[in-house]
């Protein structure tokens, strides 16, 4: 039975255009990479999906979801990924980088909500912070608090300087690194709007985006912003031994460790479970997967993974994923993205 498996899998391979060499060398496993935002959730459906099949427990690697893309994008065949978890929308340039590549079909599935925290530990006080007070926080130039329209070299070092109501605690903030798709949500979500509040700089946006960008999504480099890599767990822990310290991280996070660390109010609004569901929080946004069609009828258990994933017990209102943080989508999008992930329809171009 193995032996057939094995020298159907090769011919599906061949017929999808892999090639010899790599139709000899299948496997029987998929392979996920990505955000890793999504990395928990993914992991608790591939845990799923392993013991309920006869398939063998996905694979997955906590990428990045820029990092995620690019192995994605890279080409296919059994030596790059099948799936790639995200925690933005995939961009039109790396659609473009797929194309060139040969990926030439792919399958977006949305599967639910996140909240993007600024954290601190329970043992500090919580902190309500606005929009405008992050971007002066940790954007790498701010508008000069002496006046005029200009930027200088960000010049606050604690909380009170940016705002008097905040504390004196010198500005120490942890967070991910620029191949996370948290990175980008946090930069569009939390400094882009925090720039908009300068009028002079809202109105750049139009008239010379590419400075507008270049001053919303420059992160300080003199310390004050640490990037702690993908592992967001570590920057639990440094919250922990450091009562002084925040962290960046999707809610999920905060919502497994809520007995460790607390979310600091954005704009008034608590991070909470339902706060995200209405769309209230304003640091809210989109997850999502992609899948390479080509490789769907190749890999033994994709479309298989695929029914768990889109599952009411796994993404529905009560199921396992909202157990573990993800905001549930309405029942219109789920039923949306199940039937394109049932069907594998390939997304349309940006």
């Amino acid at each position: 039975m193995f032996r057939k498996t094995v020298l159907f899998t090769a011919i599906a391979l061949a017929a999808a255009g892999f090639g010899t060499a790599q139709a000899q060398s299948s496997r029987d496993y998929i392979s996920i990479v990505g955000s890793s935002t999504v990395y928990p959730f993914a992991t608790v459906v591939a845990e799923q999906f392993g013991k309920g099949s006869a398939f063998k427990t996905p694979k997955i690697e906590s990428t990045g979801s820029g990092g995620g893309f690019k192995l994605f994008c890279a080409g296919v065949g059994v030596q790059h990924p099948d799936i790639t978890n995200a925690s933005r929308a995939i961009k039109a340039s790396e659609i473009d980088t797929c194309k060139a590549n040969g990926v030439a079909e792919i399958v977006e599935v949305k599967i639910g909500y996140d909240g993007i925290v600024l954290a601190n530990s329970r043992k500090a006080k919580p902190m309500t912070i606005s929009r405008k007070d992050i971007f002066l926080a940790l954007a790498k130039q701010v508008p000069d608090p002496k006046g005029g329209e200009q930027v200088v070299a960000n010049p606050y070092r604690t909380w009170q300087d940016v705002n008097a109501a905040l504390p004196a605690v010198k500005i120490e903030v942890l967070g991910p690194p620029p191949t996370s798709g948290t990175r980008d949500a946090f930069l569009e979500l939390a400094m882009e709007d925090g720039a908009k509040h300068f009028p002079w700089i809202k109105k750049m946006e139009k008239e010379d985006a590419k400075q507008f960008k270049s001053i919303a999504h420059t992160i300080r480099e003199d310390g004050a912003f640490i990037e702690a890599g993908e592992n967001d767990n570590l920057i639990v822990q440094k919250l922990e031994a450091n009562v002084n310290a925040f962290g960046i991280f999707g809610f999920s996070f905060l919502d497994q460790n809520s007995d460790k660390i607390q979310g600091s109010l954005v704009d008034g609004i608590e991070p909470t479970f339902e706060a995200i569901a209405k769309g209230s929080y304003p640091l809210s946004r989109p997850l999502f997967f992609y899948v390479k069609k080509a490789h769907a009828d190749v890999i033994p258990g994709i479309k298989q993974y695929l029914n768990e994933f889109t599952s009411e017990k796994a993404w529905g209102g009560d199921g396992y994923l909202a157990e573990k943080g993800m905001i549930p989508m309405p029942d219109a999008e789920r039923k949306q993205y199940r039937a394109a992930a049932t069907a594998l329809k390939a997304m349309a171009a940006k």
